[in-house]
């Protein structure tokens, strides 16, 4: 279809509604000559005389009758989903697609979802949960979340969640067992559980920092995982120490199920930032999960995780 092809209907249904050209042009707000000039291209851009003209009247024809049953209720269809979008800003609505490491889900996603779900009942969520970067726009993502520094330039990156840090943990069960590291090298001499990164296929190196003194370690261990989920309860079963961002551990270490070690070797981390294509065109329902996040960062609640 040409885009012509939908020029004059609004103007074709006004007269055939007010039965007038002068009725017409003062519900749209235009000139008589602007109305009689719109529907004498449209008759001739369609090679049809769809209204009867008197001194006295103006009526449909036959055929503009036929015309007018067929595009009023499609002329209506397109003016309701545009008011229907049109009110999204102020109801966001729809599905909302999210890519998320497993990590940002327990970290930033979880803590506030229900309070989320609760505040915009029409937005409906799904959320796919894998380590590896995906292309969000080819895959038909809304938004993505993921650690600062794997954000690709292009894309509008907001920071989300609390600030992040490395903890190195072990429950006080293998504490007791195995004595407690006074020095980062000492760890070398205790069972670590290892984290192999799925994108890279690498085994992560336990980086630490206290002044100008810098340490990068290759541990060793009996375990290697790629799930941060279940690195957190190798640890809690106190099969070893391990090494990962704070978050949602914070609530396990308050209530002593983990003990964290080295506290002031502890180097910061990259924080987590949803990310998305254009600033320009960011539908209802992602403004509305941004400004959410927002306020949950700057109001720096307490996040909370419950085992599973």
């Amino acid at each position: 279809m040409r885009q012509d092809h939908l020029d004059g209907l609004i103007t074709f249904i006004a007269v055939a509604e007010e039965k007038g050209f002068s009725a017409a042009s003062v519900k749209l707000g235009i000139s008589p000559s602007a109305v009689s000039q719109s529907i004498r291209a449209l008759e001739q851009r369609l090679g049809l005389v769809l209204f009867n003209r008197t001194t006295r009247s103006v009526s449909l024809t036959e055929i503009g009758e036929r015309y007018l049953e067929r595009v009023q209720p499609a002329l209506e269809q397109l003016t309701s989903a545009s008011q229907e979008l049109g009110r999204e800003a102020d109801h966001p609505a729809g599905m909302l697609r999210l890519n998320v490491p497993r990590a940002a889900y327990l970290i930033v996603l979880q803590p506030m979802l229900r309070r989320f779900l609760q505040a915009y009942p029409e937005i409906s969520l799904e959320i796919r949960a894998e380590n590896m970067l995906v292309d969000i726009v080819s895959q038909g993502f809304d938004a993505g979340i993921r650690f600062g520094e794997l954000v690709e330039k292009d894309m509008v990156a907001v920071p989300v969640g609390p600030a992040l840090q490395i903890h190195v943990i072990a429950s006080p069960g293998y504490l007791e067992r195995n004595g407690t590291p006074a020095h980062p090298r000492e760890l070398l001499n205790h069972n670590c559980i290892g984290f192999r990164h799925t994108t890279s296929g690498q085994i992560e190196r336990w980086d630490f920092a206290r002044g100008d003194e810098v340490l990068s370690l290759q541990i060793k261990g009996r375990m290697i995982v790629n799930d941060s989920e279940i690195l957190v309860r190798a640890a809690l079963d106190g099969l070893g120490i391990a090494y990962m961002i704070n978050g949602y551990i914070d609530p396990l270490i308050e209530q002593g199920q983990l003990v964290r070690l080295l506290p002031e070797w502890s180097p910061d981390f990259p924080s987590l930032h949803l990310y998305y294509p254009d600033r320009r065109r960011v539908p209802g329902k992602l403004r509305a999960m941004i400004d959410f996040l927002r306020a949950e960062r700057e109001g720096a609640p307490q996040t909370r995780w419950t085992p599973l």
